[in-house]
């Protein structure tokens, strides 16, 4: 009993380092957007700067999963839940990289006026910040209908992405001068598309925790 109660509290701690990571990943990204669309690249380097706090969490992770694994030696289930751990850490860390990506645009960007008002972009990242949450909580619950919900999600985004590429593309015929910032502003819908698909991700591992089976929600 008590080498369970110990394991118990061990993954405890696996699952609140976890719902912090998805917390930084959501604010960073809910960041990184503010400062796109104000031209704040202070605010962009303290996202830069900020990046390293999400690395020690991941870092923290493994350490307490491998700790348990060591000491605890689980089997089944038990063991399953320190592998999806490891996984959507590594998701999230992902995650994270790619809203730093985003703060990066706003630095290369030197203050420049947008070319156009910034619509779709704020739309998929709300999206994606909702996947984030649902994500993590499908996971703290073990909730696998929560997930498939979740996962639907990214079609939406893909859908806006797509109309950003056409507007864009079409934009940079019309106004060649203004290729470059219109390419940035592409890069960071894939980067927002890109963080949603590693919340699908974490919708995977749910699935795989509670059945044992890992489903495709990326399609």
């Amino acid at each position: 009993m008590i080498r369970r109660k110990e394991f118990d509290e061990g993954l405890e701690e696996l699952r609140v380092q976890l719902r912090q990571m998805g917390q930084h990943v959501s604010e960073a990204l809910d960041r990184a957007i503010i400062s796109l669309k104000t031209n704040d690249t202070e605010l962009a380097q303290e996202i830069v700067k900020n990046d390293v706090a999400l690395n020690q969490m991941e870092e923290n992770i493994l350490d307490m999963g491998s700790s348990l694994i060591i000491k605890q030696q689980p089997v089944a289930k038990d063991l399953r839940r320190i592998i999806v751990a490891f996984k959507i850490s590594t998701d999230l860390e992902r995650m994270g990289d790619l809203a730093l990506d985003v703060a990066k645009v706003t630095l290369r960007m030197e203050g420049q006026q947008l070319i156009k008002p910034l619509v779709d972009i704020p739309q998929m990242a709300e999206i994606v910040k909702g996947m984030i949450d649902d994500a993590i909580t499908s996971y703290l619950d073990e909730n696998t209908d929560l997930a498939y919900k979740m996962a639907q999600q990214d079609d939406k985004v893909d859908a806006l992405y797509s109309k950003m590429i056409t507007e864009l593309y079409s934009f940079m015929m019309d106004s060649p001068s203004q290729a470059s910032q219109a390419m940035l502003l592409l890069l960071v819908g894939r980067y927002i598309e890109r963080i949603g698909d590693h919340a699908t991700n974490i919708g995977e591992s749910t699935v795989y925790l509670v059945t044992g089976h890992r489903p495709d929600l990326n399609q």
